[in-house]
């Protein structure tokens, strides 16, 4: 395969699905990227191709991987979905039972359902912080039990876009002793010989693809609400930190999550078989199906858009109209994306480094998924 050329498999069915990915490294839509579906546990469609560096000095390869932000949280979740399954973690629990400061500031009655549908009122932090400080699990979680939430817990939702990981990892670590990137690395990928790591380890640099940050800004700070202020300015996104060792390294359960399409879809086809991926059983089909019971439909306070947020994942809703009510998804900063259809035992993801300004995927992904749909649907 020559220097920035597509690789992977997508047969004929997927025709139009391959000249579409060809498309976009071709006319600078995408610079880099992967795309991948599983259909019954099966992968049908594992493309990559293009650039890792905006230099074109290193190809996007097969076993190229890349931060992708947001979509780390589906990782997250389903770790938290695994420790449930096993009655370990009860999701209608007070956090506070399994994390007892976390009960400071009238937060006693919390629940761990609260931090899985951005219900906390804990979007960010109060207290200032730089970016360095998200590489100190102790001192941010430590915050985050001290502080009051910004609204009712269970009232409102307000994208929690990098605390998430936080609460819900903290969460984790108090019930089994291990950090989340720990778990998920011994229960879930290594068992499944997945390419997907919360917090990665130094061997594997050469292999990150180099993020490119989106063109033009997001709402000034004048424009943002008190709560948006919170969620994005405390540190504020800096995309060349995901070329740090530090940030590779750290263990950031909502956004420093790097893989590949290839990953993310194989991993998440557990929950859309399941609980089954490999031939190894890692939940049962309830335990999985947890991931679709709404927790709260509302108008996100920081998203500013309507969304239906079930255990960890969104839901089908007016912001996601294509999808079924057998189906949840997440996105990641700059384009990532994973749909998961446990009806048609379905997974679909992509991951690129040519970022957009979107938080919950865009045209790329969602014209690739498109095409991939029709091509499973004329078989």
């Amino acid at each position: 395969m020559a220097d920035g050329e597509v690789g992977g498999i997508a047969d004929e069915r997927f025709a139009a699905v391959r000249e579409q990915f060809e498309r976009n490294l071709k006319d600078g839509t995408d610079l880099g990227a992967s795309f991948c579906v599983t259909r019954e546990g099966e992968t049908v469609i594992d493309l990559w191709g293009g650039w890792a560096d905006a230099e074109h000095t290193r190809p996007w390869e097969r076993d190229t991987i890349v931060n992708v932000y947001s979509t780390t949280k589906t990782m997250t979740a389903l770790t938290a979905l695994w420790l449930a399954d096993q009655g370990r973690l009860d999701f209608d629990a007070p956090v506070a039972e399994y994390w007892p400061e976390f009960a400071a500031e009238g937060k006693g009655g919390t629940k761990v359902s609260h931090l899985m549908s951005h219900a906390a009122g804990l979007p960010g932090w109060i207290e200032p912080i730089d970016k360095h400080d998200l590489y100190d699990w102790d001192k941010v979680t430590g915050l985050l039990a001290a502080q009051a939430p910004l609204w009712e817990p269970g009232t409102k939702a307000g994208y929690h876009a990098v605390t998430q990981g936080y609460l819900v990892g903290e969460v984790i670590r108090r019930i089994d002793g291990r950090s989340i990137g720990t778990v998920f690395r011994e229960e879930i990928a290594a068992p499944m010989g997945a390419d997907f790591h919360i917090g990665l380890p130094a061997s594997e640099d050469s292999r990150v693809a180099d993020l490119i940050p989106p063109k033009g800004g997001g709402l000034s700070a004048a424009a943002q609400s008190d709560v948006q202020r919170v969620a994005f300015n405390n540190p504020g996104i800096d995309v060349h930190e995901t070329r740090t060792r530090a940030w590779r390294g750290a263990e950031i359960p909502a956004a420093g999550g790097t893989g590949n399409a290839r990953s993310v879809a194989e991993i998440h086809a557990i929950m859309a078989n399941g609980g089954v991926a490999g031939g190894k059983r890692f939940l049962s089909e309830a335990g999985c199906r947890k991931a679709l019971e709404c927790q709260i439909e509302t108008t996100d306070l920081v998203l500013d858009m309507p969304v239906r947020y079930g255990m960890g994942f969104g839901l089908a809703g007016p912001s996601m109209p294509m999808l079924n009510a057998q189906s949840c998804f997440w996105g990641g900063y700059g384009g990532s994306l994973v749909l998961i259809d446990m009806g048609s035992r379905t997974t679909v993801a992509y991951a690129m480094n040519r970022m957009e300004g979107t938080t919950t995927g865009d045209m790329r992904a969602g014209m690739l998924a498109a095409l991939a749909a029709q091509g499973m649907a004329g078989a």
